[in-house]
C-alpha cells in the first residue's frame, strides 16, 4: 500500500511496495547478523542494548535525577551510600500516591510511577557500585511467598466468579466520564 501525501490527488509519496518485502527487510535488520555491509552490526547487536529502553522513559529519569542532583549533588549517593530501607520507603511512598489516585509529584510535576523507578534506579546503581547498605529485616522463610501464590489460587478457584472491582475508570464511568 503506497504512503500517500497531502497533495493535490494525493499523490503516493513512495512507491507501492510489498508488506511482505518491508517484514523480511525489517526481520533482517534485527537479527544478530545485521545487516551484512558493516561488520561492526555484527558486535554491535551482541552487547548491552540500549535500544530497548523507552527514549520518553529515559528522559524522564533524567529529570527526576536532575532534581536529585540538584538538591542532594550529582552522583552523592555513589560517595555517601545508599540504605535499602530509605530507598525502598521512597519508591513505595511514589507508588502508593500514585495507586492512590495521585498521578503527579507535586514538588518536581514528574509521575509518581518515574519518581518511583528513579529511587530503583539509584538502589540499583548503589549495589552495582558497592555502595549498598544492606538493612533489610532478616528473610522470610524460603518458600513463604510460594505458599502465598498458593493460597491465592485456592481463593480464585474458590470464588471462580468474583464481583466487580470498584475502581476510578469504574467510578468514571458511572458518572459518564
Amino acid at each position: 500500500m503506497p504512503v500517500y501525501g497531502p497533495g493535490p490527488g494525493n499523490i503516493p509519496l513512495l512507491p507501492e511496495v510489498s508488506l511482505d518485502i518491508i517484514n523480511e527487510a525489517i526481520r533482517k535488520m534485527q537479527t544478530p547478523e545485521g545487516k551484512k555491509t558493516n561488520p561492526k552490526d555484527s558486535v554491535g547487536v551482541k552487547k548491552a542494548p540500549i535500544s530497548t529502553v523507552p527514549g520518553t522513559v529515559i528522559a524522564e529519569i533524567g529529570c527526576a535525577m536532575l532534581e536529585g542532583a540538584r538538591k542532594y549533588g550529582r552522583h552523592n549517593y555513589r560517595v555517601d551510600g545508599v540504605r535499602a530501607s530509605v530507598y525502598r520507603d521512597a519508591t513505595f511512598r511514589h507508588l502508593n500516591k500514585w495507586w492512590e489516585g495521585e498521578d503527579l509529584d507535586p514538588d518536581s510535576g514528574l509521575n509518581h510511577i518515574t519518581k518511583a523507578i528513579a529511587s530503583l534506579v539509584v538502589m540499583r546503581d548503589g549495589m552495582i557500585c558497592d555502595k549498598f547498605i544492606d538493612d533489610r529485616p532478616p528473610r522470610a522463610p524460603k518458600d513463604f511467598f510460594n505458599k502465598m501464590d498458593k493460597l491465592a489460587l485456592k481463593i480464585i478457584e474458590k470464588y471462580p466468579e468474583p464481583k466487580d472491582s470498584f475502581t476510578y475508570l469504574g467510578e468514571q464511568k458511572k458518572h459518564g466520564f
